[in-house]
This record gives C-alpha cells, sequence and structure tokens, in this order.
C-alpha cells in the first residue's frame, strides 16, 4: 500500500470503458482506495462493496475489504509492517478465491519483496507462492509485450549462484514451458525461440567459459531435432543490438537481468510479468512499487491496463485452444483454412 500499486488500478479503472468486457475485483480497503484517491487525478473511479467475489456486479468496481478495519495514513514511500502483512493478506484471498473458481485471472500489483516476508509467507515473490500454491515448480516467468517475449531459466537467484542452476534439465524445462505457452496462451502455432548464452559473447567458442558448448547448445540440438524451431546460443549484446530479436516470437535468457534490463528497455509501458505453467491466470505490471514516486500522482497505469488486457487474453486463448485440440473436426477445419491462405 506504500507504492504506486492501487495508485496505477485507481487510473485503469477510472476509465469506465474497461468495464464493457470484465468485472473487476480488488483486494484491498476502502480506507486505502480513499486515501490513494487523494493524491491521485482518479476522480472518476467509483466502487462497491461486496462480501465476496461471487457477489460482483457487472459494470462496476467491486471491493472485497482484506481486513476488518485500517486507521491511520498511508505511509507513502516506506515499507512498513502494515504494509507488508496487507500485501500478503491481499494475495492470499485473491489467490485462494481463483482456486476456487471465484474469479476466472489474477492480476497481481507489485509489492516489497523483503517486507511482505514473515512467518506466514517465505516467498522470492508472488511467482514461487503461486507455484507452490498450484503444487508445481514447474513455472516460467515469462515477460511478454506485442514487440518482445522473454523468459528466464533462472528467476530470483543471486548472480553468484546463476552457474550452478544452468544445467541441461532446467533449460530444457523453460523451453518446454516457453513453447507450450506461447501455443496454448498466445495463439503462435510454430513458435521460433532464440537461446541466450550465460557468457559474454556466448562464451566465444569456449574461449570464455564452456557453458554454451557442453550444456546450452546441446539441449537447443535436441529441440531442434525434435522439430521445434530452437535457435541459439546467442550472445545478448549482439541478438539485442543488432535488432535481430525481432526474428523470434520469444526469447529464452540466463538469468534474470540479462533477459528483463532488455526488455525494460525496449517495452517498460507495454511491458507484463506472466507466470506460464501455472493451471491457473497470473499477470502483473512490469515495475516494481516505485516508492520514489508513490503519493505524487505521477505513477503511470499502462504496465498495469496491459497486465489486464493480457491476462484476459490469455484466458480465452486458453478456452480457445482446449476447444481447438478436443475438436478433431475444428482441427481439420482450422489446417484447411491456414493451407488455403497461403496458396
Amino acid at each position: 500500500m506504500n507504492g504506486i500499486g492501487l495508485e496505477t488500478v485507481l487510473k485503469v479503472f477510472a476509465d469506465h470503458r474497461m468495464l464493457e468486457h470484465i468485472v473487476p475485483v480488488i483486494y484491498a480497503h476502502a480506507e486505502l482506495i480513499k486515501q490513494t484517491k487523494r493524491v491521485t487525478d482518479a476522480e472518476e473511479f467509483a466502487y462497491q462493496n461486496i462480501n465476496s467475489a461471487t457477489d460482483a456486479v457487472q459494470k462496476k468496481v467491486n471491493l472485497v475489504n482484506c481486513w476488518k478495519e485500517f486507521r491511520g495514513n498511508i505511509t507513502w514511500g516506506k515499507p512498513t509492517p502494515e504494509g507488508g502483512e496487507m500485501a500478503r493478506r491481499s494475495l492470499e484471498m485473491a489467490a485462494t478465491d481463483l482456486a476456487s473458481n471465484k474469479i476466472d485471472v489474477l492480476v497481481t500489483a507489485p509489492f516489497n519483496k523483503d517486507n511482505v516476508q514473515s512467518e506466514n509467507f517465505k516467498f522470492p515473490g508472488h511467482t514461487e507462492y503461486l507455484a507452490k500454491m498450484a503444487g508445481t515448480q514447474n513455472v516460467l516467468m515469462f515477460m511478454v509485450s506485442p514487440a518482445l517475449k522473454i523468459g528466464v531459466v533462472t528467476g530470483h537467484v543471486p548472480i553468484k549462484d546463476v552457474s550452478q542452476f544452468i544445467t541441461k534439465e532446467k533449460i530444457a524445462e523453460k523451453l518446454k514451458l516457453m513453447h507450450e505457452s506461447l501455443v496454448k496462451d498466445f495463439g503462435v502455432s510454430t513458435p521460433r525461440i532464440a537461446v541466450l548464452g550465460l557468457n559474454p559473447h556466448a562464451g566465444d567458442n569456449g574461449l570464455i567459459g564452456q557453458e554454451e558448448k557442453e550444456i546450452i547448445a546441446p539441449v537447443i540440438r535436441d529441440f531442434a531435432e525434435k522439430g521445434m524451431k530452437v535457435y541459439g546460443p546467442y550472445g545478448a549484446d549482439g541478438i539485442f543490438g543488432s535488432g535481430a530479436y525481432k526474428q523470434f516470437d520469444a526469447i529464452l535468457a540466463m538469468y534474470h537481468d540479462q533477459g528483463l534490463a532488455p526488455f525494460k528497455a525496449l517495452a517498460f509501458d507495454s511491458g507484463v510479468n506472466f507466470t506460464a505453467g501455472l493451471p491457473v491466470v497470473r499477470t502483473s505490471p512490469d515495475h516494481g512499487v516505485a516508492y520514489d514516486l508513490a503519493g505524487k500522482g505521477t505513477a503511470e497505469e499502462a504496465s498495469m491496463r496491459s497486465a489486464i488486457f493480457t491476462a484476459v487474453d490469455v484466458f480465452l486463448k486458453r478456452k480457445e485452444y482446449k476447444s481447438y485440440s478436443s475438436n478433431p473436426l475444428q482441427r481439420q477445419d482450422i489446417k484447411e483454412s491456414k493451407e488455403d491462405k497461403r496458396e
């Protein structure tokens, strides 16, 4: 609550056109909204209180109060114990409703990963918490935008420990998740994926490290032999500096900043953090709590809006894919239609 998350939510839903095709349910508290509204230009934002997501009303912004009461003022720009506890409670309530199908998708606002830690929450971030709740460790942090999609082999791992996590099995696992997500979640029938190297210049043929030759390249060959369009390993500076990344549907980076630094440089306003591999749909903006902007009313809401649209799009794509894969006649019709277009 001390950052810009709720401000971006209010700014998005101050535009009533957002209510035409979705029913938003906000997990927060009325007093937080009141205080946040004072420092934003979201005068058109209006909401109604509901007891449960099952009571949500169409064409309205619905609020589930996650706490019985809230006293005092928001401490803008500074983490507080109350802020961490409220973030945890909000996430738990929303995730529980998602698991019980009371809501269709989850869009998480940013929280302070350190401040939210407690006896009840010991996870590096949203991704790991939701993976644990879903009973899987096999997920992919997938940064997506209309122009660029980047996944990472290692997520929230200290840079000194990255190399020990770069294994053939781990790379293959993330590549498989990325390929499946592109097909099922984004409607890319034949994905083209570029894989980055771990070392500068992708190892320079072994001169600057052996990981590319001994670990990364063999996985790429295995996938190519299975008929998948997987290429690399590429040097990170070259593929982004030359614009060659535009030739691919997605990029698999080896570690967090190798992928997220170029992604945020190229697609910050439209970027979305999507968790691939979960049985449910979860997205978030690609920025953090931005304490330096909190309480000033100047935070940009574009990434939050994109996160909401992406969550809805993925939800609908999954329904379409499920219907398509379970109907052999439909599959044949679509195949013939695509062949006719190529002719």
